[in-house]
């Protein structure tokens, strides 16, 4: 699934869009070109594997209740979408992630160093073009930025002793994935000229389906294959990364009858004591995931997104009902319900 190919209610929005997006995919190449071969090398990496451009969609999108035109919104669009990839090599060294988009991960080519620098070197670039869009946007930056690093670190470190592991997943969430949302369509909105209860409505919007996109994810991570998501599925259980449906099976086990012998009870604790124990193996990963995708918990956490989409959904209340407002429903709509 393209940004392109996303549903959005109005065949001419969306023919619209389609065509700012590709001027955003001509902003980005130029962006990412380095005078340095290895560097321009590596910074193309992710680029030329492709990609949804969701954050960069959204912030055209939210520009279409404004003055969608001005070239503000085009340089955001592509400021949100360099801090977005630079995540990506940090994240998927820190998660020993193999594949990214179907192509080996930057840290599997060059290794983790140059991985990691890569992904600095493209924060630096996001960085030299926001300055362009006036202190504002730099001030929304760094706070975005500062909630990403956040997000990560306490995703790192877990939930404190007694901490309700799966509100502080959401908070991981929240911080790590749904601010940079946010971000991308409050810039939309903001450069289009938007007043400000707008740009508001935007935030909150942007915040709430940021969280329904992860959660979509985890779901995503075990229901589908490889070859659909160009991600080896479970990769975040071999590493030990929390995920919500993880989260939802401990609940589980730890609000039971450790005595229960009930079917259902012996099921959860065995399936508990293989994700914590060895998933070196593909084998022995597999079946863990098998185990995952038949369990109610995996239809629990797609029912959770489905509940963030339509609370962000509902957020747009306030809007002028039209194109704009019915395609951000469908936006939301279609990043619960995608299958990669």
């Amino acid at each position: 699934m393209t940004g392109a190919a996303l549903p959005l209610a109005d065949p001419a929005l969306a023919e619209l869009l389609t065509g700012r997006l590709e001027l955003v995919e001509e902003r980005l190449r130029d962006a990412v070109t380095q005078s340095d071969v290895l560097a321009d090398t590596t910074s193309r990496h992710l680029i030329a594997a492709g990609g949804k451009r969701l954050r960069p969609l959204l912030t055209l999108l939210a520009a279409q209740l404004g003055e969608g035109q001005r070239p503000e919104v085009l340089d955001a669009a592509v400021v949100v979408e360099l801090t977005h990839l630079a995540t990506l090599y940090h994240d998927d060294v820190m998660d020993s992630a193999p594949l990214r988009r179907g192509a080996p991960a930057a840290h599997e080519v060059w290794g983790n160093q140059v991985a990691i620098l890569t992904g600095d070197l493209l924060f630096a670039r996001a960085s030299g073009i926001v300055a362009g869009l006036g202190p504002e946007a730099v001030r929304i930056q760094a706070a975005t930025f500062e909630r990403l690093c956040l997000g990560q670190l306490h995703e790192t470190v877990g939930p404190a002793p007694g901490t309700d592991a799966v509100a502080h997943y959401i908070r991981v969430l929240a911080d790590k994935t749904a601010s940079l949302i946010a971000t991308s369509a409050r810039f939309g909105a903001m450069f289009a000229g938007c007043p400000a209860d707008v740009v508001a409505t935007l935030v909150e919007y942007g915040e709430k389906v940021g969280v329904a996109f992860q959660l979509a994810d985890d779901v995503i991570d075990l229901a589908s294959d490889g070859a659909s998501t160009g991600k080896t599925p479970g990769t975040d259980l071999r590493e030990g990364v929390p995920t919500m449906p993880v989260l939802l099976l401990r609940a589980r086990v730890a609000a039971a009858d450790p005595d229960d012998t009930g079917a259902d009870a012996v099921r959860d604790r065995e399936l508990l004591a293989r994700l914590d124990g060895d998933l070196t193996s593909d084998e022995a990963l597999a079946t863990a995931v098998e185990g995952l995708r038949a369990h109610p918990v995996l239809a629990e956490t797609r029912e959770r997104a489905q509940l963030w989409a339509g609370e962000a959904i509902t957020a747009l209340d306030g809007l002028p009902s039209g194109a704009v407002k019915d395609s951000l429903v469908s936006f939301a709509e279609a990043l619960v319900d995608r299958a990669s």
